[in-house]
């Protein structure tokens, strides 16, 4: 896989990530309840969590 297919691929799962995470807020879950459990959902940190949620607003992705 090129280096291009996998900034592709790992750009496709941040916006996964952030989906997710805009569609658990959306459903009235607490903004840390919806960290923990995306972040146990996808097997990452809750600081990675953080910092796809604010590359997601500032990069203005779906659903927004």
């Amino acid at each position: 896989m090129s280096q291009s297919e996998s900034e592709r691929d790992s750009e496709s799962r941040r916006k996964e990530v952030f989906l997710a995470l805009v569609t658990a807020q959306d459903a009235e879950m607490p903004v840390a309840q919806s960290r923990k459990e995306i972040a146990q959902r996808f097997g990452i940190t809750e600081a990675e969590v953080v910092r796809m949620e604010r590359e997601g607003l500032d990069g203005n992705w779906p659903p927004l």
